[in-house]
């Protein structure tokens, strides 16, 4: 049992304000990470319902600031703009965070436009192909790495991305597969690569130099996969037939 002096060491920490700030990312790509508006105003996805049930065992109230990709995120963790976020874990943003247990487990590839001629990896990796992803994640920074020949060009938002794939203006678009068959599905003529470039795994994650808040997330992450909070989360979010990765 935590005793009440160090339950206050534990809010003052994890929430300074008052309040439990989840940093979240908005798209309409959906999946494990990203979180959408509702038409009521409010927030819907994974981190917003796990989110909402750490405050809830802290005993505080939630409340979500809003990113437009994971990279601002990671970008913003030093300015103490939030307090708790659920994103994709790399090397480079282990040095700016740190990082409690995977909850999922993605395989990342591309899509590549109507009528393309690149059918897998080699035929992609061109001098003179276009390749999007969003800016600054983890995704971004495996496809500079994978593709010798083709251009990867980052853009902040996955809405800005799917017009310039819909359009035709970009050859290819790297996300993680599940969201890129989503994708597919809206762009007739598009075609999900076979080929798996990274593995993308995705972490609760708090400021550095933050134990308690560490320790807690890290306990609230293991306790949602074997209690059924994860589970509940991922079927709320359309995600009902995703099964939990974690390694």
């Amino acid at each position: 049992m935590v005793g009440p002096a160090s339950a206050d060491a534990l809010k003052d920490e994890i929430a300074p304000t008052g309040k439990l700030r989840v940093a979240i990312a908005i798209s309409p790509a959906g999946g494990a990470f990203w979180s959408t508006k509702t038409e009521a105003g409010g927030y819907a996805g994974v981190p917003v319902d796990l989110g909402k049930e750490m405050a809830t065992q802290l005993g505080v109230p939630v409340e979500y600031v809003v990113y437009q990709n994971s990279g601002q995120i990671t970008d913003s963790v030093s300015k103490g703009n939030w307090d708790i976020t659920f994103l994709p874990k790399d090397p480079e943003r282990e040095t700016k965070m740190s990082f409690g247990p995977i909850y999922e487990v993605a395989d990342a590839t591309y899509i590549v436009k109507a009528g393309s001629s690149a059918t897998d990896f080699e035929k992609l990796d061109q001098p003179g192909m276009k390749v999007a992803a969003v800016n600054n994640t983890t995704t971004m920074r495996g496809a500079v790495a994978h593709l010798k020949n083709a251009k990867v060009t980052g853009y902040q938002t996955y809405d800005e991305i799917f017009n310039l794939l819909k359009n035709g203006e970009v050859d290819a678009f790297a996300l993680s597969r599940d969201q890129l068959n989503a994708m597919a599905r809206k762009i007739p003529g598009t075609h999900v690569l076979d080929e798996t470039f990274k593995q993308t795994v995705t972490a609760v994650a708090v400021p550095l130099n933050h134990p308690q808040s560490l320790a807690f997330a890290t306990k609230f992450m293991t306790d949602a996969v074997s209690n059924g909070t994860l589970r509940k989360a991922y079927d709320n979010n359309g995600l009902k037939d995703t099964p939990i990765r974690t390694k």
